[in-house]
């Protein structure tokens, strides 16, 4: 991944909220890492990973089962549809605006909850959020919200938090906010940040955003910390982009290879139960089941 910090040379002196970092992220198949909790996620923390997906969505079908523990995954749709099917949940759809919500906290295997809807592509985003103590080797907690679920402010759906007095249905912890905005052409939009959230990040997926320098379609960008306001302008096409901010996550991180916690013992024990469960998975993967699907493991 290649970052490149802005210097000051380059901001607008008019701007109170000037971007610090970008990054194109780097490409594996379907699937661009904009962020990693060992590069930029400590930067911005609790938002600790992001992924940019795009492609034939036939490309989920090639997700494999895998663990995480101390954080909540939160993917939203930008473009297509995806099926979802959760033995706790029922089945639906998901397309622009809908969620897959999972806190994974002490423990849990997926990756085969969500398959192929009726569009041939797909895009979007998966955020990690770095959980706090109470809650990194907590019980796993999943949602999924199709769109006309999720509640608008303005041109933005509010995927976590509040915003304007709008709230998220998503269970996720106090603190941050997380939301889609589409604006049209030449439409401008301006973020005013609560007062305690001091980090600020964004990431297009169309079109491109003067902010007030430009952001293209398939980069993220983080703006220094502060408490002020961003005014964002769609340029000649529409711009489709996440923008996320929250009070930082005060803690250091211990990472694993899925995983996230506040300290070596949480990490520790958070990678026990990742491997029990996975003892369980691979016995029932063993056994002959008449259903296609597989479900969540915790």
């Amino acid at each position: 991944m290649t970052l490149h910090p802005q210097s000051r040379s380059e901001r607008d002196p008019e701007t109170h909220r000037a971007i610090s970092y970008r990054t194109t992220g780097s490409g594996h198949g379907a699937i661009v890492r904009l962020m990693s909790p060992s590069d930029l996620g400590h930067l911005i923390k609790p938002f600790v990973f992001l992924d940019l997906f795009e492609g034939e969505s036939s490309f989920i079908k090639g997700m494999p089962m895998h663990p995480h523990s101390g954080i909540a995954t939160v993917t939203v749709i930008t473009e297509g549809n995806l099926r979802f099917e959760d033995a706790d949940s029922g089945t639906g759809m998901i397309d622009y605006g809908g969620v897959e919500w999972m806190r994974a906290g002490g423990g849990v295997w997926h990756g085969k909850e969500m398959s192929p809807g009726t569009s041939k592509r797909i895009q979007g985003f998966q955020l990690w959020i770095a959980l706090p103590p109470a809650l990194e080797n907590a019980s796993v907690d999943s949602q999924y919200l199709e769109s006309g679920a999720m509640p608008e402010a303005g041109p933005a759906r509010v995927i976590l938090g509040a915003y304007q007095g709008v709230q998220s249905p998503v269970r996720a912890p106090d603190g941050m906010n997380y939301l889609l905005v589409t604006l049209r052409a030449g439409e401008s939009w301006s973020y005013v940040p609560p007062k305690d959230h001091e980090s600020l990040w964004l990431s297009v997926s169309r079109g491109t955003l003067a902010a007030p320098g430009l952001v293209d379609a398939g980069e993220m960008a983080i703006f220094e910390p502060g408490n002020d306001a961003v005014t964002l302008t769609a340029l000649q096409q529409d711009a489709v982009f996440v923008i996320g901010s929250a009070t930082p996550h005060p803690y250091e991180l211990a990472l694993g290879n899925y995983s996230v916690h506040t300290n070596p013992q949480a990490l520790r024990a958070g990678e026990e139960k990742i491997a029990e469960i996975g003892v369980r998975l691979r016995e029932y993967l063993r056994q002959p089941n008449d259903s296609a699907s597989v479900p969540v493991f915790r």
